[in-house]
């Protein structure tokens, strides 16, 4: 994929204030970057919140991570045009979104972290972990990565996989341990 100059609407799956872009990676208007920015690479970010992030926004505040440089920042929800498609993230963009902690996950000087998730690019390439505490952050890891990553992979404390998705497809566990009913052993129930 050739780097584009900048990105559109047309760029966008969704655009307007009726859609929710919390939890998803977002493209800036240009108009809103200064002329030493102005390039598609610093308009794309991860929106972490803010009330200006829900549809038909209470507020104007969006909170973002830049996937260019990780950059924490505030924009207005009218400086966003709107949701990006997952093609249009570059690989730099693709490591950069896998380091990100989920929204609401567990501080890590104060609880233990239980699970690490990775993601990896078609040819293999990957950055560190980033630290789980709980299944709510696998989930929500998991969620946050699936439409963007080729690979995302869940591992445990001891580093085996417990969890891999391929293209979108859970891959492990099988899908034959997912449907198999298993009431009087305990385990791991995690809904996608």
């Amino acid at each position: 994929m050739t780097e584009k100059e900048l990105f559109t609407q047309e760029d966008c799956i969704q655009t307007g204030y009726g859609m929710p872009i919390g939890g998803k990676v977002i493209v800036l208007s240009p108009s809103t970057l200064s002329e030493e920015f102005r390039s598609a690479k610093h308009q794309m970010y991860f929106c972490t919140g803010g009330f200006g992030s829900n549809p038909n926004p209470s507020g104007r505040s969006v909170f973002a991570g830049s996937l260019a440089d990780g950059e924490q920042v505030r924009w207005n929800r009218s400086d966003i045009l709107g949701v990006a498609k997952p093609e249009i993230l570059t690989d730099h963009a693709r490591l950069q979104l896998s380091q990100i902690r989920p929204t609401e996950a567990l501080d890590l000087k104060s609880h233990e972290p239980q699970y690490s998730g990775y993601c990896f690019l078609p040819n293999g390439r990957y950055t560190s972990g980033v630290w789980l505490c709980s299944i709510k952050e696998v989930q929500d890891y998991i969620e946050m990565q699936k439409d963007y990553q080729h690979r995302v992979m869940i591992c445990d404390r001891d580093d085996f996989c417990v969890f891999e998705m391929l293209d979108g497809k859970v891959v492990l566990p099988l899908q034959e341990a997912l449907q198999k009913e298993q009431p009087e052993q305990g385990g791991m129930e995690m809904k996608l």
